[in-house]
């Protein structure tokens, strides 16, 4: 076991007390790297809605209701797809959020309910709003595993392959040699970035509305359905389902990537 990398680095930076109250202050990496996420995606998000025409109420209205559905989907779908046995037992936490998981396939859910509200209010397009969106969603699925690496969490099944990693700070298993699969989310997220952007050049001004949500979709959920065989099950039990709670959550995804490509494309030959 001494062969395989120890990654010992804390996932606090630092923690202190405010004095006279007493309250708790930390900084995680983790936090850090969701700080990122957040200011990237914005730049990307104003980045496409420019190119667009749109201007800076629309840019800045969405980036307000973006958040509030991303936190808000992730932590329902925590809540739904990973814990509902403990939310039932201690319901007043489903409200009272106290940050003890996200889900991914939940903050999508919770920003594609956000990028229809969005599209109404604005009367934009829904797929345009989506098409928009892929690439924050992108730098998102990047940062957030690195983030996920840094707290030691999420961390893949035991495994003897020379790249193993074992977490010093994984709780829930301790210290065996681990798949590090939010690594391999990590280049998940960038090898999706790399596709929206040749995707992106290929159309220019003359990109049919869909594409890129497509695009994101398959290559996203299909890469996250491939990596989920090497992370730990999380909810489901191993001996009685063969895929994870990720990867049945994937397929939805997968097939509607499929059909949103098919229209995008279909409707891209028709106008040309």
């Amino acid at each position: 076991m001494d062969n395989y990398f120890l990654f010992e680095v804390s996932p606090i930076i630092f923690r202190t007390v405010i004095p006279v109250i007493g309250f708790p202050i930390e900084l995680r990496y983790y936090g850090i790297f969701f700080a990122l996420t957040i200011l990237g995606s914005y730049f990307l998000w104003r980045w496409q809605m420019n190119r667009a025409g749109y201007g800076a109420r629309e840019i800045d209205t969405w980036f307000l209701i973006g958040i509030v559905s991303l936190v808000a989907g992730a932590h329902l779908g925590h809540v739904v797809f990973y814990n509902w046995s403990y939310y039932m037992a201690h319901p007043l936490e489903i409200i009272i959020f106290k940050g003890r998981g996200l889900s991914s396939h939940g903050a999508t859910i919770g920003v594609m309910a956000g990028m229809l509200i969005y599209s109404r209010i604005f009367k934009i397009p829904a797929l345009e709003v989506f098409d928009a969106n892929t690439f924050p969603a992108g730098l998102a699925a990047t940062l957030v595993r690195l983030g996920n690496f840094f707290n030691h969490e999420i961390a893949g099944r035991v495994t003897t392959l020379p790249w193993a990693v074992r977490f010093k700070y994984y709780v829930d298993q301790g210290v065996e040699p681990r798949h590090p699969s939010q690594l391999y989310e990590v280049g998940l997220g960038l090898i999706v970035l790399i596709v929206l952007f040749l995707v992106d050049r290929h159309y220019g001004d003359r990109r049919p509305k869909g594409i890129l949500t497509g695009t994101f979709a398959i290559v996203y959920f299909s890469g996250r359905f491939f990596v989920e065989f090497f992370k730990e099950f999380q909810r489901l039990d191993p001996h009685k389902s063969f895929l994870t709670m990720g990867q049945y959550l994937s397929i939805p995804f997968i097939l509607a990537g499929m059909i949103i490509l098919y229209y995008a494309l279909r409707q891209g030959r028709q106008t040309s």
